[in-house]
């Protein structure tokens, strides 16, 4: 795990809310960093690979009047994760939010996908993030309070056809969530799960629907990101919300 400080911090910064967002180097989890750094959080960015990305989403989030650091880990990875939740801890006290958006995706029919494919999609996206809520927990406990959003997907709930591995490990997600939220309920630890519907980013690629494609959709739209990332931070706020799960399109749930 190596430790990225690109914006210095003020000395009010230590006293803020502070939220960890994993995978915002990019797409949704960018957009979750600057909206929870428009409403005030200091911002720890998360990153896996992608070092250069995860700079731009700090650059844009001084550019707003935010604040916050990069983290590098990998979430198949225990070590890193507590490293990179030690260092927050070290470098802002306390752990309030925490967003599991990190993931990655492919595309492979049931009989076709290959079993080491398997086992990254569900490592990465389901074990990774049961690693990061792990990890977090007992901060919360400590503290006697927090909040934990795991990113979803409709196609968990759902299913959907060529995302065999991908819809297994979001799916996952769903007990997870509900699951933690009953154990942790008592230490006013609020946890759950948000699916933000389709978004214009890398981890969508090819599959992106067209507007021809969006008949399930009760209104024939997609939600906007911008939208969304508000809405998420604002659900990661709401003190008697948890074991929830929220779809946040016009797909019926």
């Amino acid at each position: 795990m190596q430790l990225e400080p690109q914006v210095s911090a003020s000395p009010s910064a230590r006293e803020r809310s502070t939220v960890l967002v994993t995978g915002g180097s990019g797409g949704i989890g960018r957009a979750l960093c600057l909206a929870f750094a428009r409403a005030g959080f200091w911002v720890g960015v998360h990153y896996g690979r992608h070092k250069e990305a995860a700079e731009e989403t700090l650059s844009q989030l001084s550019r707003s009047g935010g604040e916050g650091a990069a983290y590098q880990a990998d979430i198949r990875s225990r070590l890193d994760i507590q490293a990179m939740i030690d260092a927050v801890l070290e470098r802002q006290g306390r752990l309030d939010v925490l967003v599991c958006n990190a993931g990655v995706a492919s595309s492979h029919l049931v009989l076709r996908c290959p079993e080491d494919e398997w086992l990254r999609m569900i490592d990465t996206n389901l074990t990774g993030t049961y690693r990061c809520m792990a990890a977090a927990a007992p901060v919360m406990m400590k503290q006697g309070a927090g909040s934990i959003m795991v990113i979803g997907s409709y196609a968990g709930l759902h299913g959907m056809s060529g995302q065999a591995a991908y819809a297994a490990s979001k799916a996952g997600l769903a007990g997870l969530v509900q699951t933690a939220a009953r154990e942790w309920g008592p230490h006013n630890i609020r946890v759950n799960l948000v699916c933000p519907g389709w978004q214009p980013t890398a981890l969508a690629g090819d599959a992106f629907p067209s507007p021809e494609q969006l008949s399930d959709h009760v209104l024939g739209l997609l939600s906007n990101l911008e939208d969304v990332s508000r809405t998420i931070c604002h659900l990661a706020q709401l003190p008697g919300l948890s074991g929830q799960i929220v779809n946040l399109d016009s797909r019926i749930l």
